[in-house]
């Protein structure tokens, strides 16, 4: 597996989420449905804070 998992915070709603680095459809945030990333054809756009990134 070449992508990473990422800890992102909403930008909304301040929720943590864990999401695929390289996400293909859009990822939404659980709590609020805010979007946090959308798919580009690789990476993925991601609209949130970045925490960390996994290994």
């Amino acid at each position: 597996m070449t992508g990473k998992f990422v800890r992102v915070r909403c930008k909304k709603c301040r929720n943590e989420q864990v999401i695929f680095q390289k996400a293909a459809t859009r990822v939404s945030c659980l709590v609020c449905g805010e979007t946090l990333a959308e798919p580009k054809g690789g990476k993925a756009e991601i609209k949130a804070k970045v925490l960390e990134i996994l290994k």
